[in-house]
């Protein structure tokens, strides 16, 4: 059944970028997703690069970190008939809703300055690490939502051209893809818009990700109620 969920996890994947995308280029070249370039901007930063926002890269590591412990601590040891726990489904709509508020709060007031730029860094950092922390319950490992390194090697790797089976292609095909498209069509908005109408859209595809996972779960736990009890009693 966790097949189901691919299609939803590449939307948040989608999602992911387009925050990315916002992130990066609106407030002052962070990764609130990518959490693999802020390591290295703040490694440069410290060996002296000039115009590299180390206090930025480094509250959005911290709260991404902050965004994990807390998800998982609320989805350990949860049990139940579906894949993602009803706890981790809670998370990803709770981070769809911060993420539209924080898009409504930037539309009203305009760009965040240096103080409020942090707290959106910040906040945004958290969702998604809540939401890596979540989905990580549904068990596919190339569907991450939040990186796609792995994902590339994996499907290098595994590969014909590298003496593989070269199984699961499309969906690690389509997790890079999608990141890439939510990026650039964030990167588009951003540049020629705005950043608040970018993490818009970026929150609505947050929203409807996490509504397609609400779909399958819901399949999920109804299949698992008309099964009823297997003969072994569980």
């Amino acid at each position: 059944m966790t097949k189901s969920y691919e299609v939803p996890l590449l939307v948040l994947t989608a999602a992911t970028g387009a925050v990315d995308g916002v992130s990066y280029l609106a407030l002052d070249r962070v990764f609130t997703g990518n959490m693999t370039g802020n390591v290295l901007f703040i490694g440069f930063g410290l060996a002296g690069v000039s115009g590299l926002p180390v206090l930025n890269n480094l509250v959005a590591l911290l709260t991404f970190m902050l965004g994990a412990v807390l998800a998982a601590r609320l989805t350990r040891g949860a049990t139940g008939p579906a894949a993602l726990p009803a706890a981790g489904l809670a998370i990803l709509v709770g981070g769809s809703v911060l993420s539209l508020a924080l898009a409504g709060f930037w539309l009203v007031t305009g760009p965040p300055a240096h103080g409020a730029m942090l707290v959106v860094t910040g906040l945004l950092a958290l969702v998604l690490g809540a939401q890596a922390a979540a989905v990580k319950h549904i068990g596919i490992r190339d569907l991450s939502t939040v990186v796609v390194t792995m994902t590339m090697v994996n499907l290098s790797t595994d590969s014909r051209a590298a003496g593989g089976p070269g199984t699961a292609w499309l969906r690690r095909f389509g997790a890079i893809t999608t990141m890439g498209l939510g990026a650039f069509v964030s990167a588009v908005l951003t540049l020629r818009v705005n950043g608040a109408v970018a993490l818009v859209v970026a929150g609505a595809l947050l929203t409807l990700g996490t509504a397609l996972v609400a779909v399958v779960r819901r399949r999920e736990v109804a299949a698992a109620a008309t099964a009823g009890p297997s003969p072994n009693g569980h």
